[in-house]
This record gives C-alpha cells, structure tokens and sequence, in this order.
C-alpha cells in the first residue's frame, strides 16, 4: 500500500522555528526541514521577500480532511502571533506528496555529520561503519528538537567536542532541555562517565529515553523531568542550550551545578541577546573562554573559577 504525505511550506521569522516547528508537531506532523529561501537572479524581488527567513516544510500523513488541518495550522500561527506579529499574516503552501517523493523530499535534508575529529551523527537510513576511534551516534529527526542541523544545536555540539579533546575530559555532564537527547548522548559516546538530561517537557523525555536505548547508552544516561532545582550534584560539563531567557533565569542554578573548573556551555541566544546573557552572568565566579556565532545564533562558553 502506498501512503500519501502532505508537505506544508511556511515562510517564519528565524527567531519563531523552534515554536513553530513544536505547534507542527502538536498537530501531527511526523518532520520539519527549515531552509532559507533562495531568490532569483533574474527577477527583481519584492521588498519583502528579501528578508532571509527559512522556510519551514512540515510533512503529515495525508490527512482525512486537509481544511481542518490547515485551519488547526493557521490557528497555531496566530495563536504564536503575540510573540512573532508577521505570523498573523501567513499563509499556506502545501502539496501531496507519495512515499518516494517523502523521502527525497525530506530525508536527503539529514546526511551523516562530522563534528569535531571524532563524532559523526547519522540517520537511520544511512549505514555508518565505524573506523578508528570514532564516536558514532544514530539520531533521526522527529517529535522532539535537536538532530544537530539547528545552528544552536551545532554550536552546543562544537563545543562540547572541544571539550572532549582538552587535556581533561568531562567526565560527569549535566544536559539542561535535553530535547532530542542528542547533547547527552553525544556526551556519552564521546566517554562521559556520567550523564543526566532533564527537560521539563514529558514528551522530549520520552524521545530522548528512546534515541538514548536505540543507541545503547542507557547505563551511561538518565532522564529526568524534574527541574534543574531538583537535580542534585555538580558536573565538569553543563550544557544549556535553552532560551536567553530562561538562560538567565536559571543563572544561579546553572552555576551551582558546576564543579571546580567545570565549564558552562549557554546556546538558544540570538547575537542580539548576547550581552544580556553576559550581564545575567557577571555576578558569578566565572571566566568567559569563548563565545562562536552561527547564522543569528550566539554559544558562549565559561569555566568555574572557584
């Protein structure tokens, strides 16, 4: 039997994917891809169109009744448009799609990825023999964010590679918004002795605990939804890769956390939010080390200095 698909185009603010991209989601939407829109040589382009926003392509299972479903989409997107006003006036694009067009259409959007000299990620489609000491992890995009495509998560992964390649590899890890699981288990392979993820999202939990045993690293992981408050202990490696927000929000929690000389990763910061994420952490007992831009995007790294 042959199935039908549904691929949705939308045209977002880059700030708004990630919400965007989960009210998809909640709605049944089994894959998001978000590319930035191309212009064309040839056609002088309307002034507003000359933003680079992506476009996000959503891809349902064909559904029973396609009005429903772009009404329930064109709700969420003016539910969303206290925070993103442009969503307001979005409209649709949408085409039917058969199973070999799904997978080209959305698959060829997730190839196999080196980050740093040892960690690769891959889908599940594509096999992967490892060579050498390579750390090896099988992620495929789904109902929770984080395959590493996003440049946050990108950022949060080159980061912690880095860290993996110091004379003192972390050993104990703290994951704060696990999502998809991918930072902890990128943790995990690369040789954390220790890792906890925790995401106050029960869902993300729930995906994250299956990506994390289909790569058989549950000895290694745990997964909890408690709050970052309820999670005792301290860690050489904490990764945030979580709103500027509740970056700041979360400041003193997130530094409590650190052991002696442990290092703070912070991502999900727009460049335009860099300085006052800096601000929210001066107070601290903390020294910047780096801070690395991808698109909008800003990580900033700092050691424990206690």
């Amino acid at each position: 039997m042959t199935n039908k698909w549904l691929e949705m185009r939308i045209n977002v603010p880059d700030q708004a994917v990630d919400l965007v991209s989960q009210a998809l989601m909640d709605l049944g939407c089994t894959g998001v891809t978000a590319a930035e829109k191309v212009l064309d040589t040839f056609v002088v382009p309307a002034p507003e169109s000359l933003s680079n926003d992506p476009v996000l392509r959503a891809y349902f299972i064909y559904p029973e009744n396609l009005e429903v479903l772009c009404q329930n989409v064109q709700q969420a997107l003016s539910d969303l448009a206290v925070f993103f006003p442009e969503l307001a006036e979005t409209c649709l694009d949408y085409r039917e799609l058969a199973d070999h067009d799904w997978a080209s259409g959305w698959q060829q959007h997730f190839p196999p990825f080196r980050v740093g000299n040892r960690l690769v990620i891959h889908p599940s489609w594509v096999d992967w023999p490892v060579t050498g000491d390579e750390a090896v992890l099988t992620l495929d995009p789904g109902q929770a964010f984080g395959t590493g495509t996003h440049a946050t998560t990108g950022l949060c992964l080159e980061a912690l590679s880095a860290h993996f390649e110091s004379t003192c590899p972390p050993q104990r890890i703290l994951d704060v918004g696990t999502g998809s699981g991918i930072l902890a288990m990128a943790g995990a392979v690369l040789g954390a002795e220790e890792v906890v993820a925790c995401d106050i999202d029960s869902d993300a939990c729930r995906v994250a605990t299956e990506n994390v045993q289909k790569n058989r690293l549950s000895r290694q992981i745990s997964i909890t939804d408690n709050p970052l408050d309820q999670i005792p202990g301290q860690y050489d490696l904490v990764l945030a890769n979580i709103l500027a927000g509740e970056n700041i929000r979360l400041a003193a929690s997130l530094v409590e956390r650190l052991a002696p000389q442990g290092r703070l990763v912070l991502s999900g910061i727009l460049i335009e939010q860099e300085q006052q994420v800096i601000a929210g952490f001066a107070d601290f007992p903390l020294t910047l080390l780096s801070i690395s831009h991808r698109d909008e995007w800003t990580c900033i790294v700092y050691v424990h200095h206690e």
